[in-house]
C-alpha cells in the first residue's frame, strides 16, 4: 500500500500540467483541489455514506464534463478512422483524467478485494471479447472495417490512460462494491452494468445496450478476480477490437 504523499502525486502532477499549459483555469484548479481533498483526505473524517455519495456525484460531474474550468486538448484536426463513420478528433479531457488519477490514488491505498472464482475469469474474458462485437454488428451499429489507423498509438494512450482508467475506477472500484454489499453479487454487478450502459445513452440507446453487455463482462472480471487490472485490460481490449476491426466510432446510417 503506497503512502498517501506518493499517491497524491498522481492527480497533483496532472493538475499542475493542466494549469501550466492553460487547459485548467483558476476555477478549475479550485474545483479540482476540493475534489482531490474530498476523495483522498475526507474519508476518515466523515460518515462513509456522505463521503462516498458526494465523491460519486463529483466524479460523475467531472467525468461528464459538467464542471467549469477545464478545456480539452485537441490533437490535430478530425481524422476519419472508418469509411462508414464520422471523423474523430482525439482529445485529452483534463477533467476525466483528474477523475481517473484521483480514484487511482484512492484505490492504491486500499486493501485488495478478495478473489471469488478466478477460474471463471478466462471464460468471462473470452465471452466478452466475442459477444460485445457480435452484438454491435447484429444491431447494425458497426460493420467490419479492418484497419490500422495512423493515430493508433495516440488513440491507445488517450483511451486507456483517460477513458478506460476513469470509467473502470468509477464504475467497478467505486460503485460496484457498494452495490454488491447492499444487494448481493449478481444484482450489484448487473445494476452496475446497467448504469454503465445508461452512461452511454448520449451515443444511442442501442449503443447503451452494447455498453451494458460490455460492462457486465468488466464487472464480472473485477468481481471474480478481486483485482481491478483484469477489468481495465478487458475494457481496453474491447475498445481496441472496436477501433481495429469495426466501424469507429459508429457506422453512419
Amino acid at each position: 500500500m503506497a503512502p498517501l504523499h506518493l499517491r497524491l502525486l498522481l492527480p497533483v502532477l496532472a493538475l499542475g500540467l493542466g494549469v501550466a499549459f492553460g487547459f485548467i483555469s483558476p476555477l478549475g484548479l479550485a474545483l479540482a483541489g476540493v475534489y482531490i481533498a474530498w476523495i483522498l483526505l475526507a474519508e476518515e473524517a466523515l460518515p462513509h455514506w456522505l463521503w462516498w455519495s458526494i465523491g460519486l456525484i463529483g466524479s460523475i460531474a467531472l467525468a461528464a464534463h459538467q464542471l467549469p474550468g477545464f478545456s480539452a486538448t485537441a490533437f490535430g484536426p478530425a481524422q476519419q478512422f472508418s469509411a462508414d463513420a464520422m471523423p474523430v478528433t482525439l482529445r485529452l479531457s483534463w477533467d476525466k483524467l483528474l477523475v481517473g488519477l484521483t480514484l487511482l490514488a484512492w484505490w492504491l491505498g486500499r486493501a485488495p478485494e478478495p478473489a471469488r472464482q478466478p477460474r471463471l475469469l478466462l471464460a468471462v474474458i473470452a465471452l466478452t471479447l466475442l459477444l460485445v462485437p457480435l452484438l454491435a454488428l447484429a444491431l447494425g451499429l458497426v460493420s467490419w472495417q479492418v484497419k490500422w489507423p495512423e493515430q493508433l498509438w495516440l488513440w491507445l494512450g488517450l483511451n486507456l490512460g483517460v477513458a478506460v482508467l476513469a470509467e473502470e475506477l468509477l464504475f467497478r472500484a467505486w460503485l460496484q462494491p457498494v452495490l454488491v454489499r447492499r444487494l448481493g453479487a449478481w444484482p450489484g454487478v448487473l445494476l452496475t452494468a446497467a448504469l454503465f450502459g445508461a452512461a452511454h445513452l448520449p451515443f444511442s440507446p442501442l449503443f447503451a445496450l452494447v455498453a451494458a453487455l460490455a460492462g457486465l463482462g468488466y464487472g464480472l472480471a473485477f468481481h471474480l478476480s478481486g483485482r481491478l487490472w483484469p477489468a481495465l485490460l478487458l475494457h481496453g481490449a474491447v475498445n481496441l477490437l472496436h477501433v481495429l476491426l469495426l466501424s469507429y466510432p459508429l457506422r453512419v446510417a
